[in-house]
């Protein structure tokens, strides 16, 4: 175990390391993340090269355009946790991505074509352009929007939205619907109902995943984008020497935090590293990594007043990992092993040192308890529900041995219940019960 003198020499490099990159708290730059990729997803990051695949966790600057194909669906998460998600066949742009002299951070998207939902917490300002009419927020809502050349909706889930367009002001309360001539003369009606829209549900069970995950904030940190992810997907654990620390599940020893990603390539900004696991933000833009002796690579929150482009770590000789060089020439994406996350189907193996790479989002139950019998077992076999899905099987079998020691049963997905164990001394990961 390393002394608490070795963490002061990890301080300071990460330290030194963290003055080394371009300070982009000190400009009115911002960056928000690519949270959910699922199907058909491009990006347009303005360096030249049109639209290209885009994948988890990539950073969004102003200017990206995000657009979803026929079978794609998108989510994107500001810095406070609020939440925007894109249905398929849909195209937005963020248009405005800054700060105010006062430090108020401000974002504007133009909803270009299609379907998009929004869960804005009321912290930050928000406004969202479609058809001809604006929406501007200060305080909470959640609603969706669709547009098209001959019509526009706005459904309100949550609060009263004020909506301005070349008629005037509109208001439309909580559990009304707005309808807007986008061919004609704007002219608009609102009805006190909302019509269901086939994703719906997707939209109510993702926020729900936010609400519940994003409770318990070990990390102290003063931002809510990636949050829920880390109470999902891992969990902290109190190290002598080392204080708090986050682990991901299915880490282990011998797993390596840098050797799935990709670098992308962003005008004014240079290339900035995003990593290909599901929870793969805060750990890779705040803090530092550290192989920690009988526990793995593990991370360290902090850091919090300086966003980086490159993962902070300190280098080991105990362990190989994946050197993290940026590229210096040229625009294109460079990927990193695998730079997007795999699809599984509807029956796979959850495999030692997977860190969570092909779980969804919800997909699985307990994830604290998945991980004491995978450490346990090597590996076990599990049967996911649909990521968010309203009910999942309750509880699990356990696997059983054979004279191998393989295990020789599936498991089901348990519910979305507190974790409560795990492999490594971790403690819960948070979550409850989906409502």
């Amino acid at each position: 175990m390393t002394t608490p003198s070795a963490l002061k020499l990890s301080v300071a490099f990460c330290a030194v390391a963290v003055l080394a990159i371009p300070a982009l708290a000190e400009s009115q730059a911002r960056i928000v993340r690519l949270s959910d990729v699922q199907g058909s997803v491009q990006i347009d990051k303005n360096t030249g090269l049109g639209f290209e695949n885009a994948f988890v966790n990539l950073p969004i600057t102003q200017g990206v355009h995000l657009k979803t194909g026929a079978t794609g669906r998108a989510e994107v998460e500001f810095e406070d946790g609020s939440s925007m998600r894109l249905t398929p066949n849909t195209t937005v742009e963020f248009s405005k991505l800054g700060l105010t002299d006062a430090g108020q951070r401000v974002s504007e998207v133009n909803l270009v074509e299609g379907m998009t939902y929004v869960n804005w917490l009321g912290k930050d300002d928000f406004s969202l352009n479609f058809s001809r009419e604006k929406i501007s927020l200060d305080s909470a809502a959640h609603f969706r929007v669709d547009t098209s050349p001959e019509v526009a909706n706005l459904a309100v889930f949550k609060g009263d939205l004020q909506v301005d367009g070349p008629n005037g002001k509109l208001s439309v309360e909580k559990k009304k619907t707005a309808t807007f001539d986008a061919a004609g003369d704007d002219k608009s009606k609102v009805e006190n109902k909302i019509a269901e829209a086939p994703l719906d549900s997707w939209d109510k069970e993702a926020v729900s995943y936010h609400d519940e995950y994003a409770k318990n904030n070990t990390s102290s940190s003063p931002y809510g984008y990636g949050l829920s992810d880390l109470n999902y997907y891992g969990a902290y654990s109190n190290v002598p020497g080392y204080g708090m620390m986050w682990q991901p599940y299915f880490a282990g020893v011998g797993w390596d935090p840098f050797m799935n990603g990709a670098w992308g390539w962003y005008p004014g900004f240079g290339y900035m590293y995003a990593s290909a696991y599901p929870w793969g933000w805060l750990p890779y833009r705040y803090g530092s990594w550290t192989f920690v002796p009988g526990f793995g690579w593990m991370w360290q929150p902090g850091g919090w007043g300086s966003w980086v482009s490159t993962p902070v770590y300190r280098p080991t000789t105990l362990v190989h990992v994946t050197p993290l060089v940026a590229p210096t020439v040229g625009t294109k994406t460079v990927m990193v092993g695998a730079a997007s996350t795999p699809l599984l189907g509807s029956r796979y193996t959850v495999n030692a040192g997977s860190a969570g790479m092909g779980i969804a989002r919800g997909s699985l139950g307990n994830l604290g308890h998945l991980n004491h019998e995978v450490a346990k077992a090597g590996f076990a076999q599990v049967h996911p529900a649909p990521q968010f899905a309203a009910s999942s099987p309750r509880g699990y079998s356990r696997p059983s041995y054979g004279e191998e020691g393989a295990s020789r049963s599936s498991m089901a997905a348990p519910s979305m219940g507190h974790a409560s164990s795990s492999s490594a001394g971790h403690s819960s990961g948070g979550g409850g019960s989906h409502h």
